[in-house]
């Protein structure tokens, strides 16, 4: 009779034991449970944060008994508990080391969980982790520690593929660590999806491929945008530069010439041809440089040429509408190049040459007032616009209007913070 009752009560102390250690994990899940509620509340965030950290005492009580040790829940739970800690823990010396035990956590937990009964467990935790290491790359990048903020993006972006702020936060960090070839990885990858500023992101990763020193990926990544975007106004406006860059005005042109002849109502192609002919006159100004006084002569004719298309396109364009910002801008600039080079040459004269600088500063003065209209309606248009503002006030200072010219330097410097 004594040795039955020892083994009932022996029996009765191992069942307690173990519903003990079992009942570490039930007040674990249940304190998680408890906890993923009241944090979506602002006024129970003490009390989340009083669950949490129960859950993380019964939690480790289990983990640390040979009875459920190695249960797959445990590792799960753990997982969890640890990642909502790190992510709570905004030191990164402390939260860094509970990120890793979740880490550890979760890696066994998917390893145990054959049948997925976990998954769910398993799927939130690891968005936890993700929201950890995007808080965490935020700081990094604000602090210009480019290399771990792509590190820590890039974790993120690994948990949630197609999220595009996980991939276009990875691919600006990349970039801005000098890491091309991930940059360009997550610009392409951003593309595919959804993301809704594309027309920018066709941008920065042609500006990608620059770096690289691969000006063909740059131009077929804008020829792309441009057809995706026919009518934005910055993409157009860099595939004609680029493509003159590399020596394709005939080309470029010859494309706009045979697209007006099919809708000649557009005013964009006759801006856009405005822009290419501007371009060449540009160019021919910096090859002007070094060059002897046959030579300069030669590009001056082919420049101004090419500023007497460009004038003719921009018009053409205005007819169309003559509130069209960018080509009254542009044409204002056309028109007013020409006025500058008199003015500056005139001014080099020496005093003998009276009679050939009146001449010169009359014909300046022409070509200033010939300018004036476009200028002033650009600015009309737009009164904030920098461009539009400068140009304007190139103008009055070429007609010595230093009032005017003055007014338009206090705009200037009110706009970009010189006053203040």
């Amino acid at each position: 009779m004594k040795i039955n009752f020892l083994m009932t009560g022996l029996l009765g102390l191992i069942t307690v034991t173990a519903f003990a250690q079992k009942g570490e994990l039930n007040t674990a899940q249940s304190e998680y449970n408890k906890y993923e509620t009241l944090k979506t509340q602002k006024s129970m965030g003490t009390l989340a944060i009083t669950s949490l950290k129960t859950a993380r005492t019964s939690i480790d009580k289990a983990a640390a008994n040979d009875k459920t040790s190695a249960l797959p829940l445990t590792y799960a739970l753990k997982g969890s508990i640890y990642a909502s800690l790190a992510f709570n823990d905004t030191v990164a010396t402390t939260s860094m080391p509970l990120f890793t035990t979740a880490e550890e956590a979760l890696k066994k937990a998917k390893e145990l969980d054959k049948a997925g009964e976990n998954k769910k467990l398993i799927d939130g935790a690891e968005i936890t982790m993700a929201q950890y290491q995007l808080n965490k790359g935020v700081k990094e990048y604000g602090e210009k520690k480019y290399d771990l903020a792509y590190k820590s993006f890039d974790y993120y972006r690994t948990i949630l593929p197609e999220d595009t702020n996980a991939i276009y936060y990875t691919g600006i960090a990349a970039a801005n660590a000098g890491n091309w070839d991930a940059a360009i990885t997550n610009y392409q990858k951003l593309l595919t999806t959804n993301y809704s500023k594309k027309a920018a992101a066709y941008q920065d990763l042609s500006g990608f491929y620059l770096q690289k020193k691969d000006t063909t990926g740059s131009i077929k990544v804008m020829t792309e945008a441009s057809e995706k975007f026919p009518n934005d106004a910055a993409i157009s406006k860099r595939l004609l530069e680029m493509n003159l860059q590399t020596g394709k005005q005939s080309e470029v042109l010859g494309k706009i010439e045979k697209t007006i002849a099919n809708d000649p109502k557009n005013k964009t192609l006759y801006y856009y041809a405005g822009i290419t002919y501007t371009q060449v006159a540009d160019q021919a100004t910096k090859n002007m440089k070094g060059k002897d006084a046959a030579a300069t002569a030669a590009l001056t004719k082919s420049r101004d040429e090419a500023l007497a298309k460009a004038e003719a396109m921009y018009k053409k364009a205005l007819e169309i509408d003559p509130n069209y910002f960018e080509a009254n801008l542009n044409l204002g600039y056309v028109l007013i190049t020409p006025a500058i080079d008199l003015f500056n040459a005139a001014r080099k004269l020496p005093v003998t040459k009276q009679k050939e600088y009146d001449a010169a500063m009359k014909q300046a003065n022409t070509l200033f007032d010939a300018a004036k209209p476009y200028l002033q309606k650009a600015v009309d248009l737009q009164p904030k616009n920098l461009d539009a503002l400068t140009n304007l006030r190139t103008y009055y200072l070429g007609k010595n209007d230093v009032a005017n010219a003055s007014a338009i330097k206090k705009q200037i410097d009110e706009l970009t913070g010189v006053s203040k």
